[in-house]
């Protein structure tokens, strides 16, 4: 009689092969999980992923490991309990219906992009700061100027002593905190909520070991809020750069517009440094434009812009104080390992009892 709880049924839907080592290493901790993995187009279009599966393919399926493959409705699926993106964010789902069926639990691949992202944010800072740009142009041109050093001694500076404000101090934002800290440099973390106690200022999501900033022990101030007095609190500390790194909800669209650019700037008056690996509609594009043109802004690394891919006829492409790249800070060789370690973490929690990791908050919106 009876057999126990019914199987679980996991499937991967992903736009890569098998990858044979971790998905046996899965089998053998999670036997009384089947587990099946499809390769799926490399798109984030719904339908032309729908398209390409099997109809029958959705048939028990009680987990979902995915960036952007979903049964088209709960009839489709009716098993479905638990979805582990594979994604930092969910904004892509929130007009999907497993988003309003909140019998199905969401969670992120939040943690497993810190270091990647966190080398682009210095990698291009640095390229900016160190005038680097000028320095490739030099070498393309097989040029050594015996007046180049003259010019650098008057005009790059290292980090050491200098503020960064890092707006969202999450998994990326503590591993930004973290190098910041090592190149000397002090930080001021943001964050939605308050963080006024240690307890609140620890990282429960997943860590990279020996990255991050577990204990939220680096940042010299924390500041909080979505309310833009709030905002503009912060942004007027004497900031010398700014990372984007906040979710992209209702509430931090345009974020950063024209006015928090002066404030930031204190009119001009400071050169300032704005980073994001966030999503672009966080920043007011052409507010942007704008400060990077007449001086406010020093200058800007974007791996994200709004819209994407960015339109060819985008002034952002040929400003010399801009760093752009296509959306690729986070990509890697050790992505998909990492964000299978989150599955991993999740299927033992689960099978324990316990409360999941990166659980999205679906009133909040990540």
């Amino acid at each position: 009689m009876g057999g126990g709880p019914p199987k679980d049924h996991l499937l991967f839907a992903v736009p890569a092969p098998e990858p044979p080592n971790v998905i046996d290493d899965l089998r053998k901790e999670f036997p009384h999980i089947e587990i099946t993995w499809q390769q799926v187009p490399f798109t984030f279009d719904f339908k032309v992923i729908a398209d390409s599966l099997p109809k029958d393919i959705w048939d028990g399926v009680t987990i979902l490991c995915t960036f952007a493959a979903f049964p088209k409705d709960r009839k489709a699926a009716q098993d479905l309990k638990l979805v582990q993106l594979l994604s930092a964010g969910s904004n892509h789902v929130q007009d999907l219906w497993i988003w309003k069926d909140e019998d199905i639990t969401i969670c992120t691949a939040s943690g497993i992009h810190g270091p990647q992202i966190a080398e682009w944010v210095v990698m291009t800072h640095l390229v900016h700061t160190h005038k680097y740009k000028q320095l490739y142009e030099l070498q393309k041109k097989h040029e050594w100027p015996r007046s180049i050093n003259a010019e650098r001694q008057q005009s790059v500076r290292d980090r050491v002593g200098l503020r960064v404000g890092i707006l969202g101090y999450g998994s990326i934002g503590r591993q930004v905190g973290n190098l910041a800290k090592a190149m000397g440099m002090e930080v001021l973390a943001y964050t939605a909520t308050a963080k006024d106690t240690p307890e609140k200022r620890k990282d429960p999501g997943f860590i990279v070991p020996g990255t991050g900033d577990k204990d939220g022990e680096v940042p010299k101030e924390w500041f909080s809020g979505l309310d833009k007095e709030s905002l503009h609190h912060f942004l007027k500390q004497d900031l010398d750069w700014v990372v984007v790194a906040v979710p992209l909800t209702e509430e931090t669209r345009h974020f950063l517009s024209k006015d928090e650019f002066r404030k930031l700037s204190h009119d001009g008056k400071r050169q300032v440094f704005v980073t994001n690996i966030a999503r672009g509609p966080i920043i007011d594009q052409p507010a942007l434009i704008e400060a990077l043109k007449d001086g406010t802004l020093d200058g800007a690394a974007l791996d994200v812009t709004d819209p994407e891919p960015l339109p060819e006829d985008s002034e952002l492409w040929d400003m010399e104080n801009v760093v752009l790249t296509p959306h690729i800070s986070g990509s890697g060789v050790s992505y998909m390992e990492r964000a299978l370690q989150v599955m991993a973490v999740n299927l033992g929690k689960k099978e324990k009892g316990e409360r999941l990791i990166n659980v999205v908050n679906r009133d909040r919106g990540y």
